[in-house]
């Protein structure tokens, strides 16, 4: 069982997406945590120094989708 969940989706532009992306590549690179926030509150999750990603990317007539997903 989780002990916290959270999810988040929001329409952005491509501009805005990539910019919240580009901060959390520069979080994991020079961290061993991210920050995240959410409705005011703030989390840290600590992150080891391994991780394994996966991407999933899906292209259909009615739209596009692309999943990365980290776990450790």
């Amino acid at each position: 069982m989780d002990l916290l969940e959270i999810e988040d989706e929001r329409r952005l532009t491509r501009e805005e997406a990539a910019a919240w992306l580009q901060d959390l590549a520069h979080q994991l690179a020079r961290n061993n945590q991210l920050q995240l926030r959410q409705e005011g509150l703030k989390y840290t999750v600590r992150v080891p120094a391994e991780v394994t990603m996966e991407v999933e990317v899906e292209i259909g007539d009615d739209g596009s989708k692309l999943e990365i997903e980290l776990h450790w």
